[in-house]
């Protein structure tokens, strides 16, 4: 291969590569954000096992409770940081039990991500996450949580609005 071809070879690489990635990386800023979440959950969500440990009055209660909020939607805000770090390592979605879940990337552009979710115990379930960007400052979220044994499923959706760069006074969990 000759000289100018290998020149070309590099620029091209040293030009293209970095836009790819460029390309795949989410579109939104770091920082606060406030996420609004609206849940609906059908079925009964507490593992079997849980509630096996149960007296048979506490079950009842715990039934009779799933059943009254069955169907009916909830809905919450909480604030989150996003770092950095978050959007290289695909962490946008963050749940209670992280460390029972993986978690594989279906598909990722600069303006959507789209992934799958498996848990094991103490709350096996298997979920499909779909975050998108209107804008670097606004997100919409859907999430479909099937739980382990087909027992109970949940769907959230969620919009969130950038509120500054700066994750000052915003805990973890908030």
């Amino acid at each position: 291969m000759s000289t100018l071809k290998l020149l070309q070879c590099f620029v091209v690489l040293t030009v293209a590569l970095p836009l790819y990635g460029f390309a795949d990386s989410f579109n939104v800023k770091t920082g606060a954000w406030e996420m609004t979440t609206t849940t609906v959950s059908t079925g009964n969500l507490m593992p079997p096992e849980m509630l096996a440990r149960m007296s048979p009055e506490q079950r009842a209660r715990m039934e009779q409770a799933m059943q009254a909020h069955s169907g009916k939607p909830t809905t919450r805000v909480d604030k989150d940081c996003v770092t950095k770090e978050d959007l290289d390592q695909d962490r946008l979605f963050k749940s209670d039990n992280d460390s029972a879940c993986t978690r594989k990337i279906v598909q990722k552009s600069a303006t959507r991500v789209v992934l799958e979710q498996t848990c094991g115990a103490p709350r096996a379930s298997t979920a499909t996450v779909t975050i998108e960007t209107q804008t670097p400052e606004s997100v919409t979220t859907a999430v479909d949580i099937a739980m382990a044994g087909g027992s109970g499923k949940m769907h959230m959706q969620g919009h969130g609005r950038w509120l500054g760069a700066s994750c000052a006074g915003i805990k973890e969990g908030n």
